[in-house]
């Protein structure tokens, strides 16, 4: 099925390592033009030069991007618009956490996963929106958490910031339908890189083993109704299809769980 991405800009934040880059590589083997804004420029011209190397029909750029500055977030969506004419659609990927219990979090760790996962989120939505209201057309894909939809041990304030994001994209799309805009949300489960590749230093999973060791892993598998882990790629897979508006055209304000069952709501 052609999914219509030949022409469309797709701008992707996080866009370098683990879901974030899977999502990179697959809009641009479609045929999309891809703006990869991240913190971590040496990762996200990694990944550049892999998806140019599809020669698919479209280009891929980065800039240096935090989510949690506006000014940057606006400077990002400027030089996609500058090298490519539009913005089709957005890609909230960004996120950040720590695994530990509620009651061993301080108000510095409550900020900076309420900065980094929610208000990184409002500001590129809101800067996306300005470009996309004016053409009457665009796709916001949101990456959520399935912590978001039930309670997760370690991840109370994660959880909580998650399900907030998507109460946010919901609305977004009650109020931006109107002007052709679809809005949806992707709710991984446990999804951890596999090849170094997949990751720069700056990556939260650098230190994957702080989050799992391979035997509690396996324990995580086993607890799905699919008993596997999710890789990055069935996370694109689903943020690609949500985005098109020829395959998800008539989709909008739904939260999808890709997380092999983990979640059933």
């Amino acid at each position: 099925m052609d999914l219509g991405y030949k022409g469309k800009t797709v701008v992707v934040t996080g866009g370098g390592s683990n879901i974030g880059r899977a999502i990179s590589l697959t809009f641009a083997k479609e045929g999309a033009n891809v703006m990869i804004g991240d913190i971590d420029t040496a990762q996200a011209e990694n990944v550049v030069k892999e998806a140019n190397a599809f020669k698919a029909g479209g280009k891929t750029i980065t800039a240096k991007c935090d989510v949690t500055s506006l000014d940057n977030v606006q400077a990002m969506f400027k030089k996609a618009n500058d090298e490519f004419g539009q913005i089709d659609v957005l890609v909230n990927n960004v996120g950040w956490d720590q695994m530990m219990l509620f009651t061993e979090t301080t108000p510095d760790f409550w900020n900076k996963v309420i900065t980094i996962n929610y208000v990184g989120v409002l500001n590129c939505t809101k800067t996306a929106l300005d470009y996309m209201i004016g053409r009457k057309s665009g796709a916001i894909v949101s990456i959520s958490s399935d912590a978001s939809r039930q309670g997760e041990y370690k991840e109370a304030v994660y959880g909580g910031v998650k399900g907030a994001v998507n109460s946010f994209i919901k609305t977004i799309a009650r109020e931006n339908g109107r002007f052709g805009i679809r809005a949806n949300v992707v709710c991984p489960g446990v999804t951890v890189p596999t090849e170094s590749g997949e990751i720069g230093e700056k990556s939260m999973w650098k230190k994957a083993a702080e989050f799992f060791t391979p035997e509690q892993l396996e324990k995580v598998a086993k607890a799905y109704p699919l008993r596997k882990i999710g890789k990055p790629q069935d996370i694109a897979n689903a943020v690609v299809f949500l985005a098109s508006n020829e395959g998800a055209g008539h989709i909008t304000g739904q939260i999808l769980s890709v997380s092999g069952g983990y979640s059933m709501v």
